[in-house]
């Protein structure tokens, strides 16, 4: 008899397994995507932005009831790790995304010290990774699975060296930059290049370096100013653009001062102030007199959240956009998430024209976007405004 009871109750558990397996058939699965940002660290403003685009482009996804792929609607769930502004930490929160969560694609890390190892965990994993804002090739670079939303360094060196030439029409430039982080260190090398290149071997009379969370620039700054710099260039973050423009009025340096597109948080003039009004930076786009798709999306921003968006967060919504589209074009997901990740992947290699709010975008076999830069000034009001447009 206990035999017979046993053998029901095995039965009973296999038919309710499956009558629930039938009905997880009929239940649509959610599809997660995983967010990689810096909450939390050195730069959290880049974290909130990420964040708070991401967020917003979740909602309109819920008012339309899911996401549409092939002939079903998804619900979408926003898996949100805080990497903290460390290397170490992106590698994990992708590592858990992935192979814990079920993330189906990843947006971020931003910066290229956290986007450039979490990649390599991405692309080994075989899971696609899109970074809106790191600039550095090393991102994407032999990694099939990574793409980036932004142009590189070798493109934005350059240009910002050829505005400078052009504007100016000087041919002395001195370098700040941080020396243990890849993005900067990685820009300042593709500027003196291209600098060299207009104004001859010599033409960078002062190349100066620091290391993460220094926060006294004086001895480089005062090298610079005795250099004879006719202007002097930093790919800095926000939070040390201020430090550096300030303490470089306060020894007397009055030339100009430029950056990159790291200078685009709204933190920057919020922290620097009158000292970096009229001061220009190279970036992806530019707030102040935006139009069409551009100007829906910073002013349903602002009324949200309170402030301008800054290109992080317009580079946030342009990656999850592409990724929206990615997984669109697949035509329908069939559950097995190995397969459904590389259908993903190979819709996201064959966008072409994808209208951004950043720009239009196509990409390269490489995962890069061919886009154009934005020359931005920072006017007396404190405002990003538009100057001129570069493109390849």
């Amino acid at each position: 008899m206990r035999k017979w009871t046993t053998a029901l109750v095995v039965v009973l558990a296999v038919v309710l397994a499956a009558g629930l397996i039938g009905c997880g058939e009929k239940r649509q699965a959610t599809i997660k995507i995983g967010i990689n940002a810096p909450i939390t660290g050195d730069i959290p403003k880049v974290g909130e932005g990420t964040k708070y685009a991401a967020q917003m482009w979740l909602e309109g996804i819920q008012a339309a009831g899911g996401l549409q792929v092939g002939d079903k609607k998804y619900p979408v769930e926003l898996v949100i790790e805080d990497n903290e502004a460390k290397a170490e930490s992106a590698v994990k929160a992708n590592t858990k995304m992935i192979t814990e969560d079920g993330v189906l694609a990843i947006i971020g890390p931003q910066a290229s010290k956290q986007a450039i190892p979490a990649g390599g965990v991405a692309n080994d994993y075989q899971t696609l990774m899109i970074s809106p804002w790191s600039t550095n090739p090393d991102t994407t670079k032999n990694r099939p699975y990574v793409f980036r939303g932004c142009f590189l360094d070798p493109f934005q060196g350059p240009v910002v060296a050829k505005f400078i030439k052009g504007e100016f029409g000087f041919s002395k430039a001195a370098v700040l930059y941080d020396v243990a982080s890849d993005y900067p260190k990685g820009l300042a090398e593709f500027f003196k290049k291209a600098w060299e290149e207009i104004n001859g071997p010599g033409s960078v009379v002062a190349y100066e370096s620091f290391t993460t969370k220094d926060t006294d620039f004086s001895a480089q700054l005062t090298k610079i100013k005795d250099s004879g710099a006719e202007f002097l260039f930093t790919p800095q973050y926000y939070n040390e653009v201020a430090l550096i423009v300030k303490q470089a009025h306060e020894l007397g340096f009055t030339q100009p001062i430029v950056g990159s597109d790291s200078w685009g948080s709204a933190e920057t003039v919020k922290l620097c102030g009158p000292d970096c009004y009229g001061l220009f930076f190279s970036t992806h786009y530019a707030a102040a007199g935006a139009q069409g798709a551009t100007k829906e999306f910073i002013d349903r921003y602002q009324k949200k959240y309170g402030y301008v968006p800054d290109d992080v967060a317009a580079l946030t919504w342009d990656s999850i956009r592409l990724v929206a589209q990615a997984i669109e074009k697949t035509g329908g997901l069939t559950g097995d998430l190995k397969k459904d990740r590389q259908a993903v992947r190979d819709q996201m290699a064959k966008i072409k024209d994808f209208a951004g709010i950043t720009g239009n975008m196509t990409f390269t076999e490489e995962g890069d976007p061919i886009k154009c830069a934005v020359i931005v000034r920072i006017s007396d009001k404190g405002e990003f405004e538009f100057y001129k447009q570069v493109c390849p």
